[in-house]
């Protein structure tokens, strides 16, 4: 069941140990008795260090072993931990009336939370990751469905594989899949299969990722970018444990834990209609948000040792390291790319390194002179009242586009609200004509929250208008030369639909482009342009 898995004991109580011993060992665990002054390098399988007994049985050398050398944590039972000053250097101190039963339900969650470092390489002492990865031995054992939630980058694939190995499921296959990565009529025949002839290229049945899981687990990664057809055959799985194969008529049964995750926000796609309610509440029966790395820094220095050694490793190089002045640079970034990030510029550390320690100038200077966030190009002062003609001047439509999109679906602001907003603006503008440039800074990662805030100076609308402001002359050229027109009476729709039609003709059509401009995956637009029936 522990696979190996060995708790440490150190006492003179030789009885009490005997019934610890025996409690682990029900449990599936085995035990080593270990003197106060013993050296703990050969017991690499130790998944923590257990003192009981007399209070001069606990030696803080033997403690600082097991906390430096073999990443384990460090209990008390009893007497052992007679003073405060002895209880602050444990991780649990047990009473004298704790029972056997006490001390091995905290020991086995303690020793699972050990093997899930090890068996998916998940790094961190924050108080963050400790509750993260208690989560996962809570959750691990069970087989309901778990939703992972945290930014692009944070290791929710390495959360979801470390919930499959501390399962009963983890002799079975566990299979991943990026729902973004696959067209929506490809997605269902990998996830369910197809049958010979059932569309052109069929040229024999196939079994889908459901049916090779059986048994184990699938992990469906950036599941917000799931189409609705197959939201609608992934419900029925979770409802019925069954499903048909593309063109079968024959249902298939199969037993397979479902693990999703996703850095987007499921409620709000829910609310504008692009994810099934009631598939929502079925994939959120258990739920992991995982902490993006700027708020978890003091892991920063252990991510670091921990990538240096792999890139070595794999690739043979000596690193010298990196100096203090460096490592206080890479902890105070902001990682907008979270782990991701920060493991992608260890490995070109320790490949390019200098010869000697890594300075604060041979960090790349969006590293050392920015916080992860960036100046956005923005729509500068206008001379006259031909406000889309301007739209052609150089200017980008991104802020004006961020503007509406973060109002209707992040911020979740009503119609009524919006209308207000624009209407106060007007406001502003009739007391100041003067037109001034807004300037604001944005978080660069797609949906990472924004950082610092946002300043503007008084607001310009730009390409977002008011019908109200724009002349007549203006009102009869094409509605589709990029600017995104506010008119009474309008719908969050049909806000939506300029949006998205604006964005298209600023990048000439160019979907990916437009995507990336409003801040929405590419097949969430695929799907808005269909359903507005646009043309790129």
């Amino acid at each position: 069941m522990t696979e190996g898995a060995a708790i440490l004991i150190s006492t003179h109580d030789l009885p009490r140990a005997g019934e610890l011993r025996q409690g682990f060992s029900d449990a599936g665990y085995e035990t080593e008795l270990v003197t106060p002054k013993e050296r703990l390098s050969g017991y690499d399988d130790a998944a923590l260090l257990l003192f009981t007994g007399d209070a001069t049985a606990v030696d803080e050398a033997i403690v600082e072993q097991a906390r430096e050398a073999l990443h384990i944590p460090v209990f008390a039972f009893g007497e052992s931990a007679s003073t405060a000053a002895q209880r602050a250097i444990f991780e649990e101190v047990f009473p004298p009336s704790a029972t056997v039963e006490d001390i091995v339900l905290l020991g086995r969650r303690a020793a699972e939370r050990r093997r899930l470092r090890r068996v998916t390489g998940i790094v961190g002492q924050t108080d963050a990751m400790r509750e993260v990865l208690e989560r996962v031995v809570q959750i691990a054992p069970v087989a309901s469905t778990v939703l992972v939630t945290g930014e692009s980058g944070t290791g929710k694939e390495l959360v979801a594989r470390g919930i499959h190995h501390l399962s009963g499921r983890r002799h079975k296959p566990f299979i991943a899949v990026n729902v973004a990565a696959l067209s929506e009529t490809l997605l269902e025949s990998e996830l369910f299969g197809h049958e010979k002839g059932a569309f052109t290229g069929a040229i024999d049945t196939r079994k889908g990722l459901f049916e090779l899981a059986n048994g184990g687990t699938i992990f469906l990664d950036e599941i917000g970018e799931m189409p609705l057809q197959t939201q609608t055959k992934l419900l029925r799985v979770l409802e019925q444990r069954e499903f048909h194969r593309v063109g079968g008529e024959k249902p298939i049964i199969v037993d397979v834990r479902i693990v999703t995750a996703t850095n987007q926000d499921l409620r709000q796609l829910v609310a504008i209609g692009d994810f099934r309610r009631d598939l929502y509440f079925r994939l959120n029966v258990l739920s992991i948000q995982l902490p993006p790395l700027r708020e978890r820094r003091a892991d920063i220095p252990l991510l670091i040792e921990a990538f240096v050694k792999d890139v070595s490793d794999r690739n043979d190089l000596e690193f010298p390291g990196i100096s203090p002045e460096a490592l206080e640079i890479l902890i105070d970034y902001s990682w907008p790319g979270n782990i991701r990030e920060l493991r992608n510029l260890v490995e070109s550390m320790v490949v390019l390194a200098p010869g000697r320690q890594i300075r604060p100038e041979d960090i790349p200077d969006d590293v050392r002179g920015r916080d992860g966030t960036s100046l956005l190009p923005v729509a500068m002062p206008r001379s006259g009242g031909g406000g889309r003609k301007h739209a052609e001047e150089g200017r980008t439509l991104r802020p004006e586009l961020e503007f509406i999109f973060r109002t209707l679906v992040e911020l979740k602001v009503d119609v009524d609200d919006l209308r207000r907003e624009f209407e106060e603006y007007r406001s502003l503008l009739g007391e100041d004509p003067g037109r001034l440039p807004i300037v604001g800074r944005v978080g660069v990662d797609q949906g990472a929250e924004i950082s610092g805030g946002i300043e503007i100076s008084p607001y310009s609308p730009g390409m977002v208008a008011a019908e109200e402001e724009l002349s007549d002359d203006v009102l009869e050229e094409d509605d589709d030369d990029g600017v995104v027109v506010f008119r009474p009476g309008m719908t969050i729709e049909d806000m939506e639909r300029e949006a998205i039609a604006a964005a298209l003709y600023e990048v000439g059509g160019n979907r990916r482009k437009a995507a990336e401009r409003l801040g929405i995956g590419e097949r969430t637009l695929y799907r808005k342009i269909s359903k507005y029936e646009l043309e790129a």
